[in-house]
């Protein structure tokens, strides 16, 4: 999709970074389980910092059913942002300085998920995919569990990403100065895994803990 979904989410300032393309889109909620929900509770407006994962063209997160946050955005118009820093992007004035990101928002209306065999069959796509094979090898998660968690989904028809990259972009002028300018590249870096202490003897971390990659 080359055009804005709706007027709400088009790109407005720098439209020519807007992109609304489902692979794009996609590959940055994918690239990035941090998400941050904005909502609107007793008339104050909040963000609150969680997980999502993407399945098909909705979005999920979930949290404890006494969640203030979840209760509050079921039926509720919303808006869900992810942002992943590429690079610092230093120029030659204070005014050019900037940085390269990928960035995505989603705005609707968040839908619950009630029924307890579609919220176990979600949880199990949001373990898998970030840890494939994990699901599997985890004791089942019971009713019990499952009644204190609230999941709620979104749709993605309500989605655009907003991407810079490139070096930075000084007034011709500027170019003249003796400035350093360039890019400070940023990476997200996954560490080596530390056991719990409570590991049964003679376990070694499975093939999705030593993998694992994010962003």
């Amino acid at each position: 999709m080359t055009e804005a979904p709706s007027e709400r989410t088009r790109v407005k300032r720098r439209h020519d970074r807007g992109k609304y393309d489902a692979e794009t889109v996609h590959g940055i909620l994918d690239a990035m389980p941090i998400c941050s929900v904005g909502y609107v509770f007793k008339g104050t407006p909040y963000v609150t910092p969680t997980l999502q994962w993407r399945e098909d063209d909705h979005i999920y997160w979930h949290g404890s059913s006494a969640s203030r946050m979840l209760e509050t955005c079921v039926d509720a118009d919303v808006c869900v942002t992810v942002t992943m820093i590429d690079a610092m992007v230093m120029a030659r004035s204070a005014f050019n300085h900037s940085c390269n990101y990928r960035s995505v928002m989603v705005m609707g209306k968040a839908y619950i998920i009630k029924d307890p065999a579609e919220k176990e069959q979600h949880l199990k796509a949001f373990t898998e995919k970030l840890f494939p094979g994990r699901w599997d090898i985890l004791r089942p998660v019971t009713a019990k569990e499952l009644k204190a968690t609230m999941m709620l989904g979104l749709s993605l028809d309500e989605a655009s990403a907003k991407i810079r990259n490139g070096p930075p972009g000084d007034d011709e002028e500027d170019y003249a100065l003796p400035i350093w300018a360039g890019l400070i590249p940023i990476r997200t870096e996954t560490l080596a895994s530390t056991p719990d202490a409570r590991n049964l003897p003679g376990l070694s971390p499975p093939a999705h803990v030593t993998s694992f990659k994010m962003g």
